[in-house]
């Protein structure tokens, strides 16, 4: 299996992603290998200053870089030998089998969408992020930032994107679905949110246990989350922010330390056909490490190809 990472995205690109390559290829089995996409020099020489055999990597040049705050569509189509396009390209000619990335997240997006594609059936993938429960388990959270509005239907099929994902990566048989509002009964929220409830209440599709609200995140009640990209990337960053005060007052204990992000490393684009993942922008050689890690197992799962054999009932003949 080959890995594809991007170099020289992120804040703390290239140092923070060659050491956490030379970590995650420790655990890799032998006839994994991950392969580097960046400036060649640069890697070369930050791998000989890490004191890495250059020869346990695959290295692929790509001189130019996308930056964080570059507008992504424009980027991606304009910079075709940035790492982010470069990798891209690879996955596409399926010379990689996952690629990972913690740059520019809207380029990520533009090119999963172009260059793999979206799974038939598919309205509009979904990023998600992982929350611990409080009795030692995760739950999901979709989306996370990739549609900050989202219909009714988008909604729904986040909740099967979610189950899917809960039932092979993370190991629960029969994940439990909440819909994020403001109550739980099924008069309230936003109209997106009572349309949403009238799809989902009656579904053979997932296992949909109603509203939930925001203060049963971190219980053991429910397994995915679903709510729209706005909502979700605002309580993701509360949560962040919320763990960044703790540990500035020291007030961390074993629960609260695993809200660290380096933990999860990425976060898995949903309903594309390949492995994608994007980590944080401000990614250590840790959460690059998990990032690649995760990029493994999602792989070996095959997750891609059982969303698409879920999804086939929702595409349209051609």
């Amino acid at each position: 299996m080959k890995i594809g990472l991007d170099v020289m995205g992120g804040d703390y690109a290239p140092d923070a992603t060659i050491a956490g390559a030379i970590l995650a290829q420790k655990e890799f089995d032998k006839s994994d290998r991950i392969v580097l996409i960046g400036d060649e020099k640069i890697i070369i020489s930050k791998l000989k200053e890490f004191n890495a055999d250059v020869q346990d990597f695959e290295i692929v040049h790509a001189p130019d870089n996308i930056g964080m705050g570059e507008k992504p569509i424009k980027a991606f189509t304009q910079k075709p030998n940035s790492s982010i396009s470069v990798g891209f390209k690879l996955l596409k000619a399926k010379k990689i089998d996952a690629f990972s990335s913690a740059g520019n997240t809207g380029a990520v997006l533009v090119g999963a969408m172009y260059s793999v594609n979206t799974i038939p059936g598919v309205i509009r993938p979904s990023i998600a992020g992982l929350i611990p429960k409080e009795n030692g388990g995760l739950s999901l959270l979709l989306d996370i930032g990739a549609n900050p509005d989202s219909k009714p239907d988008v909604l729904y099929q986040f909740a099967i994107l979610g189950s899917i994902y809960a039932k092979h990566v993370m190991g629960i048989k029969n994940p439990r679905v909440g819909l994020l509002n403001i109550g739980e009964e099924e008069e309230k929220g936003n109209l997106q949110c009572q349309a949403t409830f009238q799809m989902m209440k009656d579904t053979k599709d997932f296992n949909f246990v109603g509203n939930v609200e925001s203060r049963e995140l971190f219980k053991n009640d429910v397994d995915i989350f679903v709510c729209d990209g706005f909502v979700g990337n605002i309580i993701l960053k509360q949560i962040e922010a919320m763990y960044s005060l703790l540990v500035k007052r020291n007030l961390t204990d074993d629960y609260f330390k695993r809200f660290n992000y380096e933990n999860y490393g990425g976060s898995p684009i949903l309903g594309i056909n390949s492995s994608v993942l994007i980590g944080h922008g401000i990614s250590n050689n840790i959460a690059i490490k998990n990032m690649l890690l995760l990029s493994k197992e999602i792989t070996v799962t095959k997750l891609s190809q059982k969303i698409k054999a879920a999804m086939t009932k929702y595409a349209q003949p051609v």
